[in-house]
């Protein structure tokens, strides 16, 4: 590279990281001021950094091999902001391509109400709902992650407000153990912000989120509505109760009106969102978010069937340990769960294949599953081994999935990279329930093997976040359509 074309590269890298530092103001502003979430090609621009608002720009145009200039995204952010949008999601990457393609002479002011207005009009009468309660029944590693999430939706824009946490007490200081685990996280790092603790009346301060530590070892025991909290979303992280019998419990606490299970449900609707998201109905108390194996196979393997038809198959994981595995061994009821988790891979069954089934009838008897629990603590990967009714090869499933990834319904599940050097630790904080490893991709006649990251506990608890956004009432599209 010559000295001259140094310098004219330096200047337009320093030219589009001028541009990035303008937008960041206005994404959050249009976060917290209207629930406005804006993405590029399904990547989220909320808290993201100058520099990564750069890199996703780049990284679109390899993946999807057209030009799109952070001087187009910016000009559509500009005219977003001039409109008066509710709680919504909205793409900036694809609105910014589909002007260029579709617009037909029409200024972009127009263009963006044409192809905008009616999702906008659904979502209009949202902008004056009260917010919604929420609890946080249990806060251990998918409860902690929660709290963040919603936490860094604060604004008049939130809907849903985390009130309150309920656990049971460990020590005198539990309450400053329980700020210093939700401050400092050895996978997740460092809480964005600031957090206070007062033991007076045990509530922890978090960006200016004040949240109620409750100390209740049963539902029967709390009494919600003496914190202010009303009709109050109760998400249970425990995993101790896991039928509607038991769920029902929770309806024992004055001030509590829906439960969502972050686990497998027995007998109560599984939702992996994005599937089966119309299951969710108004009257519905009780709900299952299943298991974050379940929501990250199962997108794919709608589409996948869908477009191709599946036989059956196998689904095999290879799953980091959890916390039910022992560090070093000892007696575990479980087989093989008893042997260090960090030192071994461990053997064991996986529900996840045939759970498939309550949120994708038609799978039903067609898979079986087993995982591998391996000495990492985070991002695990399913290997998915499919007959289908069609053949195919490599090159025109993974354009398949790809399209899919950018373009489908389920877009906000499904994610597409075409590295060939990505390894687990990239994964880490992935908000979509999976990720395809299109190198890794094996395609033959009518049977295909695919690789599917996921961080089974940030990715899951994005997916969590939406089902209880639905529960609660909150059903913001993700425009364009």
């Amino acid at each position: 590279m010559s000295v001259e074309q140094h310098d004219q590269y330096l200047a337009d890298w320093e030219s589009r990281q001028e541009i990035a530092e303008s937008m960041i103001p206005i994404i959050g502003k249009m976060y917290r001021a209207n629930g406005v979430i804006l993405k590029i090609y399904g990547r989220t621009l909320i808290n993201a950094s100058p520099v990564t608002l750069l890199k996703l720009h780049r990284y679109v145009r390899q993946f999807e091999q057209v030009e799109l200039s952070i001087h187009d995204s910016f000009k559509v952010l500009i005219a977003l902001q001039k409109m008066k949008l509710g709680p919504v999601r909205i793409d900036l990457g694809l609105l910014a391509v589909q002007f260029k393609q579709e617009s037909n002479g029409l200024e972009l002011e127009g263009f963006l109400a044409e192809k905008l207005g009616e999702g906008i009009r659904q979502v209009q009468e949202q902008l004056t709902s009260e917010p919604r309660d929420v609890v946080l029944y249990g806060f251990g590693r998918i409860g902690r992650l929660l709290a963040r999430l919603l936490i860094e939706r604060t604004g008049s824009g939130n809907k849903m407000r985390l009130r309150a946490v309920v656990v049971r007490k460990g020590s005198d200081n539990d309450l400053q153990k329980r700020a210093s685990l939700l401050r400092r996280d050895s996978v997740h790092g460092s809480f964005k912000g600031t957090i206070k603790v007062d033991e007076e009346n045990n509530t922890i301060m978090a960006n200016g989120n004040l949240i109620q530590v409750i100390y209740a070892s049963h539902p029967k025991e709390i009494d919600y509505t003496q914190y202010g909290i009303q009709d109050a979303l109760i998400v249970d992280n425990t995993g101790i109760r896991r039928d509607d019998a038991e769920l029902s419990e929770h309806f024992l606490s004055k001030g509590a009106k829906k439960v969502l299970l972050t686990a497998p449900g027995k007998d109560v609707k599984n939702i992996v969102f994005g599937v089966n998201t119309n299951d969710i109905k108004p009257e519905d108390r009780i709900i299952s978010a299943a298991s974050c194996t379940t929501n990250a196979i199962t997108p794919t393997l709608k589409a996948i069937n869908d477009e191709f038809g599946i036989i059956k198959g196998h689904v095999e994981t290879v799953h980091s340990y959890t916390n039910d595995q022992n560090l070093i061994d000892n007696y575990h009821k479980g087989e093989r769960r008893g042997r260090a988790a960090a030192l071994n891979m461990v053997l064991t069954e996986t529900g996840a294949a045939k759970a498939v089934s309550k949120a994708l009838p038609e799978l039903e008897g067609k898979l079986t599953g087993n995982a591998i629990r391996v000495p990492t603590p985070n991002v695990s990967m399913a290997i998915l081994n499919l007959n289908l009714e069609k053949e195919t090869d490599k090159s025109a499933l993974n354009n398949f999935l790809r399209e899919t990834a950018l373009h489908s319904s389920m877009r906000e599940q499904i994610d597409f990279t075409t590295s060939t050097e990505i390894v687990s630790t990239d994964l880490v904080g992935a908000r979509k329930a999976c990720t395809i490893d299109s190198k890794a991709t094996i395609a033959t006649g009518d049977s295909c093997v695919l690789y599917l990251w996921y961080d089974n506990e940030f990715g899951y608890s994005c997916q969590v976040v939406r089902v209880m956004q639905k529960m609660a009432g909150l059903d913001f599209p993700s425009l364009p359509n």
